[in-house]
């Protein structure tokens, strides 16, 4: 049985989602799981047909249930009885939705969730793809969804997706009269005599130069649409935000309304258990009295409405800087070393002008190379101080046409907007950020609870403690790395390293001092460790940049800003950081669209040399896609293809390489690891004599087999699975092509002697096991002998490699029955019977052991027995 269900107080577009998803699921049940909007039941009693369509919800036998459906909602709490469907074994979950996920978001098998103004959009899309036809009946129901919940197509949360869809409906057929007259229904004497009680009662003031009303009302009786009034309340006082909240029959209704860019009222439903989007939230208050309810808002609003933003806010800093009387040459090589287009040219610390990539290689192109910075810069240009507004800085950049602004403080650089920089803003500001600004928006912000859910409260506290230091210092504190990522994929990562943006070292020291923990320091790479008395570690660094002096060659390092220290990373899922500042703890900061390219599962690297430069990052790429099911994006794939087909990754051998090589192989299963590796030309660049055929895959087949049964049995000392694999991986080598490969990436001593030895061992293994056979005594204590002491990947590797049941079974016996055999008698005991030559100890306790696992012996009476007769034996011998 599969049911459509949407969240309760369902509005036109659940109704009009709910209508598209019975297009694309014929056979399911549609079901409100509460109640709807007055103005939703209005609907149905002058729709009785349309209405006969949907059935209840406690008529539904969840036992029956094999797919449930949501549209317009992901949370929980919000579907009523349908909840206990989540995570159910036998259910699958298809989710369709607009509003920006947060740490209770339900996970479906399949989700369409992105940022559009309605859910019904998405609906639409989704059935123009599949070509289903959508009917008059159907369409009018869909456009009142999408024009309800868009405000007719005039909030800031439209999208053009949005006018296309509505422009499709109209084609098939959508009645604009009826919608017109659903949405703008009379009011009705009792919503006038509330509209009357919310002006009266109306308290306005700016918050950050937003114009904010808060209202509120009562009611005996229950009067429905009462957000309705919102809009009508926003038009009559021009506000910029509006919260209202209505008590009546035992709760309070909650309705936000947000017409300002910097005002999220989303953010001011969650805080009371409700949701929405930017421009329109709710929420239902079932525990709280109204003036607890504005207590409450008191402090909530403020945390919703962003400041203005200022050239201080979104500048880079430090800046690059190149003299007037550097060489273009020189000022090329600045240029590619930092992965930058422009540079400010300075004369005595003060900006003179500005050089740009295209002008320094077409001058080196026409043959002036001996000419200066100074000679070919831009000395007619645009700065700003630190206070700027935006608006000032997109005219400069975009209209005046000024890729670089210098921010300026009493004539000092301090720092630069780029265009990119503005793109960013005015991208999140148009909703075409990764999860849309709203969703950019959540994600900040509830970054804070996804942290204290992973975080213990002492460990939250140190994080907080670490942002002060930094401000008490004058510089800012990050959360980096994979733990940010793995916020986001929902997935447990402890692995604590903070960027700061200044010196990092002196930060970690008054971390240090504070809380009395080991301390240790790298100041050549301006890094440091804390190391607390359980062996937890928080890993700083200064922001730095790097750059590459040669291919696979180690990076230089120099100290930098934060968005330069992400550009240096892998990968855009691991560009993400945290701000630990006092004023912004938790929010997200995203310079490269990483959050986008976690929501679409992709992995794109972040120029078009970075395997090139890294050819570890090929490996690296590979392992997350295997890790996290992700893809790789359709340029970054290309790029790796190229770095192997061009040799960079056979020529990148070192001992890097061959960790990502363990790691890869240590995550993921031998015979997928494999496959990708030969999808992109990497086991060809490891030996051209390893080939992914049918051998292989029956070796590593074998590999995963009794990897998996080794470990059902909870064994003592757990087998590498990573060894196990690159011994089946490096099989076609012979023992002198196998030490070449090690020598070739550097690996000895240790780690390259042991994958020789395991292979050497798993060998002996198989030719003792052969000649015990071969003299007909292979029994279970001999078999013991032969394999106690042996690594155990050896001996997991000598059982794969065997097509002897026997050998096999020997094998089987000794991990799963007899390894932790012993005997009673030790050599002490031997001396006390009077067995005085030690040099006989050895042989007589091994045969001892060999008699207790065959059973001959099995008491210590029997062991004392057996001795002496093998001591007399072997005496009158």
């Amino acid at each position: 049985m599969e049911v459509i269900t949407t969240h309760m107080n369902s509005d036109f577009d659940a109704l009009g989602a709910m209508a598209g998803a019975r297009l694309l699921y014929p056979g399911a049940v549609c079901v409100f799981p509460g109640s709807q909007e007055k103005s939703l039941r209005n609907f149905f009693l002058a729709s009785s047909i349309y209405a006969s369509g949907f059935g209840r919800a406690k008529n539904v036998d969840l036992k029956k249930v094999t797919r449930l459906i949501l549209v317009d909602t992901d949370q929980p709490s919000r579907i009523g009885r349908f909840a206990e469907l989540v995570g159910k074994e036998g259910v699958e979950v298809h989710i369709y939705d607009h509003h920006p996920k947060n740490s209770e978001s339900i996970r479906g098998a399949f989700e369409l969730c992105e940022n559009v103004g309605a859910t019904t959009t998405l609906m639409v899309e989704e059935l123009l793809r599949r070509g289903i036809k959508i009917g008059p009946a159907d369409a009018t129901v869909m456009l009142l969804g999408i024009m309800e919940d868009t405000g007719k197509l005039t909030f800031a949360a439209s999208t053009p997706r949005d006018f296309f869809a509505a422009g499709k409906l109209l084609e098939a057929g959508a009645d604009l009269s009826s919608v017109a007259g659903f949405l703008e229904p009379e009011l009705t004497a009792e919503q006038v005599f509330l509209l009357d009680q919310l002006l009266k009662s109306l308290k306005v003031k700016n918050i950050r130069k937003v114009k904010v009303g808060v209202t509120s009302a009562e009611s005996e009786n229950y009067i429905g649409d009462v957000a309705s009034l919102a809009h009508r309340l926003c038009e009559i006082e021009n506000l910029d935000v509006l919260v209202m909240h209505v008590a009546m029959e035992g709760r309070i209704v909650l309705v936000a309304r947000s017409r300002a860019p910097e005002a999220d009222v989303s953010v001011i439903a969650r805080h009371f258990g409700g949701g929405g989007h930017r421009e329109a939230a709710s929420a239902a208050i079932h525990d709280l009295t109204p003036i607890e309810v504005n207590n409450k808002l008191e402090k909530i609003i403020p945390e919703a409405i962003r400041p203005r933003l200022r050239a201080r806010d979104i500048m880079t800093s430090p800046v690059k800087t190149v003299a007037s009387t550097s060489p273009l040459p020189q000022v090329r090589e600045a240029l590619n070393r930092y992965h930058i287009n422009a540079m400010p040219v300075t004369e005595g610390g003060r900006v003179v002008g500005i050089i740009t990539r295209m002008i320094v290689e077409r001058a080196i192109g026409h043959g002036l190379e001996g000419a200066l910075a100074g000679d070919y810069m831009a000395g007619e240009f645009s700065s700003v101080s630190e206070d700027a507004d935006f608006d000032s800085l997109r005219e400069l950049v975009v209209e005046g046409r000024q890729r670089f602004l210098p921010v300026i403080r009493g004539g000092e650089l301090v720092g630069a907007i780029t265009r990119t920089d503005i793109l960013r803003v005015i991208n999140e500001e148009l909703k075409l950020s990764p999860f849309g600004q709203g969703m950019e928006q959540a994600q900040s912000r509830s970054l804070k609870k996804a942290l204290s859910d992973l975080l213990k409260p002492e460990l939250m506290e140190k994080l907080r403690t670490i942002g002060e230091l930094a401000t008490g210092e004058k510089m800012r504190a990050y959360l980096v790395g994979g733990m940010v990522r793995d916020l986001f994929l929902h997935r447990k990562n402890l692995d604590i390293d903070i960027v700061v943006e200044g010196d990092a070292i002196a930060v970690a020291r008054k971390a240090a001092g504070l809380w009395g923990v080991k301390l240790r320091e790298h100041k050549a790479f301006g890094t440091a460790k804390l190391i607390f008395p359980d062996n937890f570690q928080i890993d700083f660094a200064s922001a730095r940049t790097e750059y590459y002096p040669e291919p696979a060659a180690l990076p230089k390092v120099e100290e930098s800003n934060l968005k330069v220290d992400l550009y240096r990373r892998d990968f855009s899922i691991n560009t993400i950081a945290v701000s630990l500042g006092r004023d912004n703890f938790g929010e997200a900061v995203d310079f490269f669209g990483g959050i986008k390219d976690i929501k679409e599962k992709t992995i794109r690297v972040l120029h078009s040399l970075s395997f090139v430069e890294d050819p570890t990052r090929v490996l690296r790429a590979l392992r997350f896609k295997l890790r996290f099911g992700f893809r790789l994006g359709p340029q970054s794939e290309r790029l790796l293809k190229s770095c192997v087909e061009e040799g960079f990754f056979s020529g990148g051998k070192n001992p890097r390489l061959f960790r990502e090589l363990e790691l890869l192989f240590g995550e993921a299963q031998p015979l997928a690891v494999a496959r990708a590796l030969d999808e992109y030309g990497c086991l060809g660049a490891i030996s051209p004599k390893i080939a992914f055929d049918a051998r292989m895959k029956e070796r590593l087949a074998a590999i995963e087999e009794v990897a998996a049964w080794h470990d059902l049995l909870y064994p003592p000392v757990q087998a590498q699975r990573w060894k196990l694999a690159l011994l089946a991986l490096l099989e076609p080598l012979d023992d002198g092509e196998l030490q070449a490969l090690l020598k070739a990436f550097s690996v000895g001593g240790r780690e390259g002697g042991e994958l020789l030895e395991l292979r050497a061992r798993a060998g002996l293994i198989l030719l003792r096991l052969r000649e015990a056979i071969g003299k007909k005594r292979l029994t279970e204590g001999e078999a013991h002998l032969i394999l106690r002491g042996a690594p155990v990947e050896s001996a997991l590797y000598a059982m794969t490699k065997s097509r002897d049941v026997k050998k096999k079974k020997a094998i089987s016996v000794y991990f799963s029955k007899t390894i932790g055999a012993k005997t009673i008698l030790t050599g002490a005991d031997l001396k006390k019977l009077g067995i005085l030559d030690v040099a006989r100890y050895h042989e007589l306790l091994d045969g001892l052991l060999r008699a207790r696992i065959d059973g001959v012996v099995s008491t210590r009476a029997d062991e004392e027995e057996w001795v002496r007769g093998s001591a007399g034996l072997c005496q009158g011998s």
